[in-house]
């Protein structure tokens, strides 16, 4: 994964609660085998009409957020099936981080395996963000979001916030352990079958 870097990006203001991963990712596109490729098909039963034209009264397809990288969007966020390829989707859209009050756990658990940050703030303050139509600064490294001449501060496990800041996924966090591992497998009295 790439290191995870301060954001300024104007942001995507979705105001609907309990979006499920199959609205995110409809079943039939899980095909592919590659984590890429998944964007076009994200929130497609909401954007695309059954002919495959854009519906012109959602939001992401409102031209003036072609280039957002923060969705903002309400309580439940990523509930449904556990499938991976939601935030595969988010992010090959071009979505890094997504503001919630709430996520459903498993979903936001794939969030930092794949290199995307969910920020789970309260409603009041989740508002305020909807309103607001500039770009905003959002900083890992200092927990901060910064919008106009206010800002606000988010919480993030300290792990969870340094595999994204060092970019660090499951096997690049294994592989910092390697040396330990060889000295495992060195003096272990477990027999490989792979000799």
């Amino acid at each position: 994964m790439k290191p995870f870097t301060k954001i300024i990006s104007i942001i995507t203001p979705f105001d609907k609660a309990n979006v499920d991963t199959d609205q995110i990712i409809p079943k039939q596109f899980l095909k592919l085998i590659t984590k890429s490729g998944f964007g076009k098909f994200l929130f497609y039963d909401w954007r695309f009409n059954h002919d495959g034209q854009e519906k012109s009264d959602f939001i992401l397809n409102d031209s003036k957020y072609c280039d957002s990288q923060i969705l903002v969007t309400n309580e439940n966020f990523g509930c449904g099936s556990s499938r991976e390829h939601a935030v595969w989707a988010l992010k090959d859209f071009g979505f890094s981080v997504i503001i919630s009050p709430s996520f459903a756990d498993i979903f936001y658990s794939n969030c930092f395996k794949n290199g995307v940050l969910p920020i789970i703030l309260d409603i009041v303050k989740i508002k305020k963000l909807l309103q607001y139509t500039e770009k905003i600064e959002l900083d890992l490294d200092s927990q901060k979001i910064i919008f106009g001449d206010e800002s606000m501060n988010f919480e993030i496990d300290s792990h969870r916030k340094i595999r994204l800041l060092e970019g660090l996924d499951d096997i690049d966090l294994t592989l910092k352990e390697d040396e330990k591992i060889q000295h495992f497998e060195k003096n272990s009295s477990i027999v490989s079958i792979f000799g």
